[in-house]
């Protein structure tokens, strides 16, 4: 009953606080009177002492009332609230003598002697003071004695890790159980009541865990690598402890942290991985100054490579899209952040050629970056006249403007699905990237001085993109699942967003032309365990609180992606992550054949005479779970 009426009262009322007051200045008027007259009872008698003590609570009651001094919250108690019993006591010794001063002029004595009203006042204001004070720690204890306090263990004892201490110690609802840090020369030491531990083995740290019975694992480390983030992260979803991370420094909100800025972790934060190292010397003087579109600048990639490309200083920007909002928005964003750059933002579908000539013939860019795609698997196999219009056709048109144009650079950006492909979409970037390529290899040969240099990258999935696994995950584990997997054992490459573009951008530096830059994707990862680890980071049990539901593949969907097939090899490059694949080529005017065939195609409407064009174009490109498999036999 008391744990529940002390739960259920948040601010002391009003009527209570005066009533404790008027109680305490009455004592403190008893002990002024005990200590003057030495504690006789015959002399509290003789002076009248209840009739003192009365008056003294009435005028300390009028006082209350003309300063509010019992208007604060008592368990926030703090230095303004001190001044302002100071001023009510203060008020209320005015109020008495000037009652004693009425009283002598009537009866010629004093109601109260003065030296009482002396010690009152220095007893009242010790009484009322340290009683709210001891009431704020009251509720400081109950909150820390009866509500469930987390344990918390920070990982990095240097300033952020004493910084976000003090923040979650302010909350006053966790308690800071020590810090881990790699730095010998910290360890034993103490920062605040929290000791710092040597960070154990991996065996180590979960017994600490466990041991110390830690709720929430805070990590302060900015360059922590990957693989031992993902091995913390592992033990700790094991024992079903929270992890969070600190932003940098910089990101800070106003150069303060905050207990909402630290964030659980996510699991791009586990599947990124160590960052490549580029020469921004080299982007910044192949890029300043220059005039740059980018297609598809509206799309994940597209947009990503418009923020970084403006940080080089180019001429101006021009930003092609046929996505309405979301066009807007990063014009938007890049007018916003960069208010000196000329940025031109054209509604334009790639694969209609006088629009594209009407854009290029105002804006005379220098550099093109393509980004612009059809890439979502089921849909253009369903839609394989779109996917050939769009990423084979578009592509040529755009390519063959640039060449008109005198364009410097032609930068593709293309994917994983291209090599091997087994699906619509795969092979129709695959022969985009062979027409770029022998167009370069021809303007090459033809003895030109100066032409147009085509380069392409071929990257696996981005985290965050649109229609990336990763989203459609968070999404169901919002609803409360079932999270769906195609086949328990499909594993996907990943990159985020930014480290795909700084590739893209190095390439357009690097590329002389004619190269398919591929880049060192790491190990990759089995989407079974991302959804597993994924429903455990929402705190979650897989299988008990979110099932996971087997969908099968999706037409055209392979089970492993490469990035490379078994007839290609690579060059090595100045950077140890990227490299160069040495691809079969093709002349150009067999594949122009081959293009033109397909605008036929187009136009006959013949979905399958279609495909089956792409597979004699690019014989390894072999259907999977897709009714176009009946064209595999044909070509056997």
């Amino acid at each position: 009953m008391i744990v529940r009426f002390i739960r259920n009262l948040k601010i002391l009322p009003r009527w209570v606080i005066v009533f404790i007051d008027m109680v305490l200045i009455a004592l403190a008027s008893l002990i002024g009177y005990l200590l003057r007259f030495n504690f006789s009872a015959a002399e509290l008698q003789h002076n009248n002492f209840l009739t003192g003590i009365a008056f003294s609570v009435l005028m300390g009651l009028v006082a209350s009332g003309i300063t509010g001094s019992y208007q604060g919250i008592i368990r926030y108690t703090g230095l303004q609230d001190g001044v302002r019993i100071f001023y009510m006591l203060v008020a209320n010794v005015v109020l008495i003598a000037t009652g004693n001063l009425v009283y002598y002029y009537n009866y010629n004595e004093n109601l109260i002697p003065y030296s009482v009203i002396f010690i009152s006042f220095l007893a009242s204001f010790l009484f009322l003071f340290n009683y709210r004070l001891l009431v704020k720690h009251f509720f400081s204890y109950y909150k820390r004695a009866l509500i469930k306090n987390s344990n918390v263990l920070i990982f990095g004892a240097g300033q952020t890790g004493i910084v976000t201490k003090q923040v979650i110690e302010s909350s006053r609802t966790s308690r800071v159980v020590g810090f881990l840090d790699d730095d010998r020369h910290k360890v034993g030491k103490v920062i605040n009541g929290s000791k710092i531990y040597n960070t154990p083995s991996l065996e180590g740290f979960e017994d600490f865990l466990v041991s110390n019975n830690i709720d929430d694992f805070i990590i302060t480390i900015n360059d922590l690598s990957v693989e031992r983030k993902n091995n913390i992260v592992d033990i700790c979803l094991k024992h079903d402890v929270r992890v969070r991370i600190v932003p940098p420094v910089e990101k800070w909100v106003k150069g303060e942290l905050s207990l909402n800025q630290i964030k659980e972790i996510n699991i791009e934060d586990l599947l990124e991985r160590e960052p490549i190292r580029l020469e921004d010397k080299n982007l910044e003087s192949a890029l300043r100054g220059k005039r740059i579109c980018i297609t598809g600048a509206a799309g994940s990639i597209g947009s990503e490579i418009v923020r970084q490309v403006m940080h080089y200083h180019p001429e101006s920007l021009i930003l092609v899209d046929q996505a309405e909002s979301p066009l807007y928005e990063i014009d938007r964003l890049v007018r916003l952040e960069s208010k000196s750059l000329n940025v031109e933002s054209f509604i334009a579908d790639i694969t209609n050629r006088d629009r594209m000539l009407q854009i290029f013939d105002y804006a005379r860019p220098q550099i093109v970056f393509h980004a612009a795609a059809y890439k979502h698997v089921p849909l253009m196999e369903g839609n394989p006249a779109e996917a050939i219009t769009c990423n084979i056709l578009g592509t040529k048109s755009l390519a063959d403007i640039s060449v008109e144009y005198g364009v410097e650079k032609f930068v593709m950006v293309s994917t994983d699905k291209a090599v091997r492909p087994t699906n619509v979409m795969g092979c129709s970037k695959r022969i985009a990237e062979i027409y770029v390529q022998s167009l370069n290899n021809r303007l090459a040969n033809s003895l030109q001085k100066k032409h147009t240099a085509f380069v392409t990258t071929r990257f696996g999935n981005v985290l965050g993109s649109n229609g990336s696994v990763i989203p459609l995950f968070k999404k169901q584990i919002a609803e409360g699942g079932p999270v769906t997997v195609t086949h328990p054992e499909i594993t996907r490459y990943f990159m985020t967003i930014p480290e795909a573009c700084r590739l893209v951008l190095e390439a357009g530096v690097m590329g002389r032309g004619g190269e398919i830059f591929i880049f060192d994707m790491g190990k990759s990862v089995k989407i079974l365990d991302l959804a597993r680890k994924m429903i455990r980071l929402s705190g979650l049990e897989p299988g008990k609180d979110i099932d996971i539901v087997f969908t099968g593949l999706r037409e055209g969907e392979k089970l492993y992606e490469e990035l490379l097939n078994d007839k290609e090899n690579t060059i090595r490059t100045h950077h140890d992550k990227i490299l160069i694949a040495q691809t079969h080529e093709y002349e150009y005017e067999e594949i122009n054949k081959f293009i033109e065939l397909f605008i036929d195609l187009i136009h006959d409407r013949n979905e399958l005479k279609m495909v089956a064009l792409m597979k004699e174009l690019v014989p390894d490109f072999k259907s999977n779970y897709s009714r176009y498999e009946v064209l595999d036999r044909v070509f056997q």
